[in-house]
Parts: structure tokens; C-alpha cells; sequence
């Protein structure tokens, strides 16, 4: 786990924190006075996170994930070799 960073260290560290992020799938903390105030991490889970925040924040996404997750459950799924066929792949 990467520990958390005073901003007064962050300057110095920010060049390595690609790296270091990408092998730890994690975010850093940069602090100020010992309280947080800012998180740095990987381009990738900022995408995911806000994808995330727009689904969860449109109702008929959610409803249609609420659907699918329903039909699943009741076995009405599509097996993955026909929805490919469907798909095109």
C-alpha cells in the first residue's frame, strides 16, 4: 500500500507516481496538515470511476442493469457463443 504524502513531498514524488501507481492499482493521498485534500491515481481507474458515477446516476441505466441482473438470476441469459453471433464477432 502506498502511504500517504504530505503536499509539501508530493512536488518531489509526483514524477514517480505513474510508475509506482501502476504496480499498485491504488491511489495515493496527498495530505496537508495531516488531512486529506487531494487523491492522485491511475488514468484508467479515474475513467472507471466516473463511467461508474454516470451510470449509477442515470435511472433507466440502472433500471436495465437492475433488469439484467433479474433475468440472469432467472436463467434467461444469452450464452456467450450466440450473443458473439448476434454481435458479430
Amino acid at each position: 500500500m502506498l502511504k500517504d504524502i504530505p503536499i509539501t513531498e508530493a512536488r518531489y514524488e509526483l514524477t514517480s507516481l505513474p510508475e509506482r501507481l501502476s504496480r499498485a492499482h491504488e491511489a495515493v493521498t496527498i495530505t496537508r496538515r495531516g488531512k486529506p485534500v487531494l487523491a492522485v491515481l491511475p488514468w484508467d481507474e479515474y475513467e472507471a470511476l466516473v463511467e461508474t458515477l454516470e451510470i449509477m446516476g442515470d435511472n433507466d441505466m440502472m433500471a436495465a442493469l437492475a433488469q439484467g441482473i433479474r433475468e440472469f438470476k432467472e436463467g434467461k441469459g444469452i450464452p456467450w457463443e450466440k450473443a458473439k453471433g448476434k454481435l458479430g464477432l
